[in-house]
């Protein structure tokens, strides 16, 4: 469980990351975490990539329905016009936006700022998505979620890709994705016949 640092105790901001697979909890997370900044009457900002639009066009949404009202942009620098007052950015589905993500986050932090960051950590592929590597570099403090492998109950860390499309970028749920561990994500195909 991930405690959080004594905001008013330290001197500078800085930045968390939520990463895990598809169907982990990745924002149920960040909303809780944002949920308890703003209990603490923190000045909370929240930002998703205008793309997903998968359960809303505004309000990042978790997997249990659990929302909360995001502002939904093109690039990673626009989180750069948030309010001076601001004391925590929320960012969901961080490996959607451009490489200058983690840039912008490290300003942020610089200028105090408590930055909590969620995405996936790895494509469909099981290779490192988008700027997400270059986030947990820079983070301070990394929670690693797990969903819970669809074939053997393990604990899942992929994203089983069920369509045949092959772009990096595909917006889908369970029709398009499922959690799998790392031996029947390797599995591939072979599981997907078996339980036909």
């Amino acid at each position: 469980m991930f405690l959080e640092p004594g905001f008013g105790n330290q001197r500078s901001g800085w930045i968390e990351v939520i990463c895990g697979s598809m169907f982990s909890g990745k924002t149920e997370e960040l909303i809780r975490r944002l949920k308890r900044a703003r209990i603490a009457n923190q000045k909370v900002e929240v930002f998703k990539p205008s793309k997903d639009v998968r359960y809303d066009d505004k309000k990042v949404v978790s997997h249990d329905e659990n929302a909360m009202l995001s502002r939904p942009i093109v690039l990673s620098k626009e989180i750069m016009s948030i309010h001076e007052e601001t004391q925590v950015i929320g960012i969901d589905e961080a490996q959607f936006f451009d490489s200058d993500l983690p840039k912008f986050c490290v300003a942020l932090a610089e200028q105090g700022k408590r930055v909590i960051i969620a995405g996936l950590d790895m494509d469909f592929r099981g290779e490192p998505f988008g700027p997400m590597p270059n986030l947990l570099a820079v983070a301070e403090y990394i929670t690693k979620v797990h969903a819970i492998c669809s074939h053997c109950g393990n604990l899942a860390t992929h994203s089983y890709r069920l369509s045949e499309e092959k772009q990096t970028i595909v917006l889908g749920e369970k029709d398009k994705y499922e959690p799998r561990c790392r031996t029947c994500f390797s599995m591939g195909t072979i599981l997907d016949f078996r339980h036909k």
